[in-house]
């Protein structure tokens, strides 16, 4: 199938397809006049890719658990770096969320040092404590 109808069945964009198979994430079959031509098994990596994506996962994470994922849940294999990458991202994800809070913290008292005029401010910064 070429480029096209993959990003359809995907769900990701003709421009990131191209971006995963530079990284070296697809390696899709080319005709002999260069045209891209993937395979069902094409088509599954780039569902898996698209998965890790919204995940939030980086292309170099991604380049240690595609070789770890053995059905499309996708369930992991566990192969040697796996549990230390996972590890680590979620280490990321937490300092990126400390940080966040730190951010809205700040911002809100930012918000409650200006006059209330009526405003919903107490709506706002009531949903930090919740």
């Amino acid at each position: 199938m070429q480029i096209g109808e993959i990003s359809d069945r995907s769900d990701i964009s003709v421009r990131m397809l191209r971006y995963y198979e530079a990284k070296g994430l697809l390696r899709p079959h080319r005709t002999e006049s260069g045209y891209r031509d993937y395979s069902p098994d094409d088509l599954e990596e780039a569902r898996r890719i698209r998965q890790l994506a919204n995940a939030g996962l980086t292309v170099e994470a991604m380049h240690d658990l595609l070789p770890c994922i053995i059905s499309p849940e996708p369930t992991f294999h566990p192969c040697d770096r796996l549990r230390a990458r996972l590890e680590a991202e979620i280490a990321k994800l937490d300092r990126k969320i400390s940080d966040m809070e730190r951010s809205r913290a700040q911002i809100a008292a930012y918000l409650e040092g200006l006059p209330c005029e009526g405003r919903r401010d107490s709506a706002i910064l009531s949903s930090e404590t919740a």
